[in-house]
């Protein structure tokens, strides 16, 4: 059975595999990393097969993930050279266009992109795919199963990818929990206590929104009653340009991702 084969074996790929054992994925995993540190990190806690030579891995993969750095990309394609079998190559790194990938392995090889969460570990992932034109619909579907058994799978067209890479990263939950959690203590909560009613706030509200049906709108209407104390406190946020901030953050990081297209 040819294998699924990531190049790369940093936090993604960590993330992905986790999962991927999670949902008994059934298929070879093959990590390849240059830093040997990684790869016997890898197969500890994993229990993934390694392999450290770049030509071997290759060799193996019917799927082979791209998952390094963006800046990496461009001579990791140059190192490995033509591939000679059926592949169906997928990039994880972020503002790298499939016209920057197309034809650099090779004929044998079909190209998609993939934006997968570190959420995947627990199953509860998001992933965003793009397709090369003319990749059949047999590929598309593999790639699709693949990442839909580490949390919701989307497509998307190629030039939503840079919006979606800044706005659905799980960081922006993360750095939320921990900005309302530190205010609260500064009400005088203990932080426990405050990370439990910020962890709150934030994962059991949305995920009201997600199963209740209800719109966004009504939501904070139910949950803010005018003049009460929600209300008062999100008048404050956007008093002091909270929306502004998000907004602004949102640009900078997709100039930032349109920069690495240019590299």
């Amino acid at each position: 059975m040819k294998a699924l084969v990531f190049l790369g074996g940093g936090r993604i790929t960590s993330a992905i595999v986790a999962g991927l054992k999670l949902a008994r994925y059934k298929a070879p995993i093959i990590v390849h990393d240059r830093h040997p540190e990684k790869l016997r990190e890898l197969q500890r806690t994993s229990n993934v097969d390694v392999e450290p030579d770049l030509s071997r891995a290759v060799k193996q993969a019917h799927i082979l993930l791209i998952a390094v750095r963006p800046d990496s990309v461009d001579p990791l394609l140059e190192q490995i050279g033509e591939v000679k079998n059926p592949t169906l190559g997928v990039s994880l790194a972020a503002g790298i266009p499939l016209a920057k990938l197309r034809g650099r392995l090779g004929t044998q090889v079909r190209w998609a992109r993939a934006m997968p969460s570190p959420v995947s570990r627990v199953g509860r992932g998001l992933t965003a795919l793009t397709f090369d034109r003319g990749i059949p619909w047999p590929a598309q579907r593999e790639v699709s199963t693949l990442f839909a058994q580490v949390g919701q799978v989307i497509e998307i067209p190629e030039k939503q990818f840079d919006g979606f890479t800044v706005t659905y990263s799980s960081s922006h939950g993360y750095h939320a929990l921990a900005t309302l959690a530190k205010a609260a203590v500064g009400t005088g909560l203990d932080r426990k206590t405050a990370l439990l009613a910020a962890a709150h706030a934030l994962a059991d509200g949305i995920q009201a929104w997600r199963e209740s049906g209800m719109s966004l709108e009504n939501l904070l209407q139910e949950a803010a009653t005018p003049g009460g104390i929600a209300a008062t406190v999100m008048d404050i946020m956007d008093a002091d340009g909270y929306a502004k901030t998000v907004e602004r953050a949102l640009k900078a990081g997709l100039r930032r991702s349109q920069q690495n297209a240019k590299k």
